[in-house]
């Protein structure tokens, strides 16, 4: 028997060397305009770089030209920024022979907060993985780290004005106890991403998020004492950091109920601006003025229309890595309209992808893997660049095969197989395309009584969105249906999974007994049923519970899991038509509701 000899995945793989050849020469985030001089792949003398010395409409502060000739590669912009992201374009363009396309490139973004959020004060992570990240995330052209820099574990600020609050007995136990960056460790974050286009947003999270506040002092940040205390704290930060490298600072506010709300807030709003810096609070959360700017966690949409489209906006809604299966996040976020219309404007400002990682984590090497960060990062910094509506609607299902959408998330995945392939084999080890396959599925309710059939397309289909999509209520059971067409006896490696926990909770079925698939899943292939991987740990960490501020939350997650971490499963497909069929029940409030039958590919 020859091995992964499957038609389907022959297919995309050449679309994937098809596309490779074609005008887009696979850069992620595409270019405004490519123009194409020759057919020649040629290899310049040297580079020049120009700073245009003129004045500029503010939307092109960001904006580079590249004209690539025999001679010399041409680089101008109006900023060192702009300068940045031209080279990141080259180091993408060049070939594996250091040759270059002769062309032209005019590219800028469409929204000028284009980034990355990570949660250190639930997980700390050291300076070098601080800059890993940054390193990753300038590859790719977004312009900020956001540094959730406190939480409920722990200030990780050094505080020399008040010690006692990088005690560790003060912090929770297990979360990186008296771990803090020092002021000397901060301004090196802010010089090293500086260099790659990278803006520092730091966030001191307030009033809530401060369990480690009320143990240190005894008292809340809303308090009159806690005020006092936290302005000596924001008074030192603001005078070892100058405003030249921290413009704004990131005041928390959601997530709190307080009975001094507009008080705090107008108190934390002046304190920041009278020390030079902007304000940036989450929504929905404390109410703050019109001056600041809110990052929309919450039906942003929503949100945004009940205020009259008043209030200047981050989109995160669509950009919590943590929350999502990172198969189906990439196909979310690719299909996204970020800010809810696709344009810049006075109140549509940029976007920021958050990790969260409120369950403890002991080895910070699987952060990024699982939550897929790069998974997510590439089709954010696409959007977000170029932004414009793909979908009409952010449905969490994959369009139908061979649409308009469809057709460009292909595409774009098709730059990811490339990607992954020549910069980022470890950090999308987990991650392949999630292609339109179809499935007939007929869902039951909990007396088995039939209620519909559908069609859906994925090798990872999120159930609650198919069933919101076809407003399909009551339904707690599925069985799902696929053809594959091999073009010899084959074995190969698939994925299959019916669970995806989020890392900032422990709700899920946990890990399944011996020989069992979690949330009641079966496989069967040709009617033969396929055994899931030999667990290590069968039988564990079912919480069908919200474990946020419970002892479940600190036992760390372990790649078994997750479908797209742990072991794959070896399976037999004959010559010629092969039926798949799956099955899962719903059966918990708060259950990721989905499958997930991915055939490894190899690249």
């Amino acid at each position: 028997m020859k091995k992964y000899l499957l038609s389907i995945v022959l297919i995309f793989l050449i679309a994937a060397t098809a596309f490779n050849a074609s005008a887009q020469y696979n850069l992620i985030p595409q270019p405004r305009k490519i123009t194409k001089k020759s057919e020649h792949w040629i290899k310049p003398k040297k580079i020049s770089t120009e700073i245009i010395q003129d004045t500029y409409p503010e939307h092109l502060k960001e904006a580079y030209w590249i004209d690539i000739s025999k001679k010399v590669i041409s680089i101008k912009a109006y900023s060192q920024t702009g300068l940045i992201w031209a080279k990141r374009t080259l180091q993408q363009l060049i070939s594996d022979k250091g040759l270059y396309p002769e062309i032209k490139i005019f590219d800028y973004p469409e929204f000028d907060i284009r980034g990355f959020m990570y949660d250190c004060g639930r997980n700390f992570i050291e300076v070098d993985l601080i800059k890993n990240y940054i390193d990753l995330i300038s590859r790719y052209k977004l312009n900020v780290f956001h540094w959730h820099l406190t939480d409920k574990p722990a200030w990780r600020i050094e505080c020399k004005v008040y010690p006692e609050l990088n005690n560790p007995k003060f912090q929770r136990i297990g979360r990186d106890e008296g771990k803090f960056y020092t002021y000397n460790e901060i301004r090196e974050v802010i010089s090293y991403a500086k260099e790659r286009g990278i803006m520092i947003i730091p966030e001191i999270d307030m009033p809530g998020h401060s369990d480690f506040f009320d143990a240190t002092f005894g008292c809340s940040m809303n308090s009159a004492k806690g005020m006092a205390i936290l302005e000596k704290c924001l008074l030192e930060f603001f005078n070892e950091i100058p405003v030249t490298d921290i413009p704004y600072l990131h005041i928390g506010s959601d997530e709190v109920h307080i009975n001094n709300p507009k008080e705090f807030m107008t108190w934390a709003e002046t304190l920041v601006r009278n020390n030079g810096r902007k304000t940036i609070a989450w929504y929905p959360g404390l109410e703050g003025d019109s001056q600041t700017l809110y990052q929309v966690w919450n039906d942003g949409s929503a949100n945004n229309k009940k205020n009259n489209g008043t209030k200047k906006i981050l989109d995160s809604f669509m950009g919590y890595l943590n929350y999502s299966d990172p198969i189906i996040f990439t196909n979310k976020m690719f299909l996204h309209t970020p800010c809810h219309t696709g344009c810049r404007s006075n109140t549509e400002i940029g976007g920021i992808l958050c990790l969260w990682n409120d369950v403890r984590v002991t080895d910070n090497s699987k952060i990024a893997l699982h939550s897929g960060m790069m998974g997510g990062v590439l089709p954010y910094a696409e959007r977000f660049w170029n932004g414009g509506k793909i979908t009409e609607s952010d449905t969490g299902i994959l369009p139908v095969n061979n649409c308009n959408a469809m057709k460009q998330l292909e595409n774009f995945q098709n730059k990811m197989i490339y990607h992954k392939v020549h910069y980022l084999q470890k950090e999308l080890a987990y991650w392949q395309p999630n292609r339109p396959t179809l499935w007939d599925i007929e869902l039951y309710d909990e007396n088995q009584n039939f209620i519909s059939k559908v069609k859906a397309y994925g090798d990872v289909i999120d159930l609650e969105a198919l069933c919101h999509y076809y407003q399909l209520k009551n339904v707690t059971e599925i069985k799902a249906a696929r053809k594959i067409y091999a073009d010899e006896e084959t074995i190969c490696n698939a994925r299959i999974g019916f669970d995806a926990a989020a890392r900032s909770n422990r709700i899920s079925d946990g890990i399944a007994l011996q020989g069992k698939w979690e949330n009641y899943g079966d496989v069967k292939i040709n009617g033969e049923a396929i055994l899931p991987p030999v667990w290590e740990q069968p039988g564990l960490y079912k919480y069908h519970y919200n474990t946020w501020a419970k002892p479940e939350e600190e036992l760390p997650y372990t790649d078994e899991q997750f479908y797209w971490t742990r072991k794959a499963v070896s399976i037999k497909l004959n010559k010629g038509e092969n039926i798949i069929e799956l099955s899962t029940k719903k059966h918990f409030t708060g259950q990721k509701f989905q499958f997930a039958f991915l055939i490894d590919m190899e690249f």
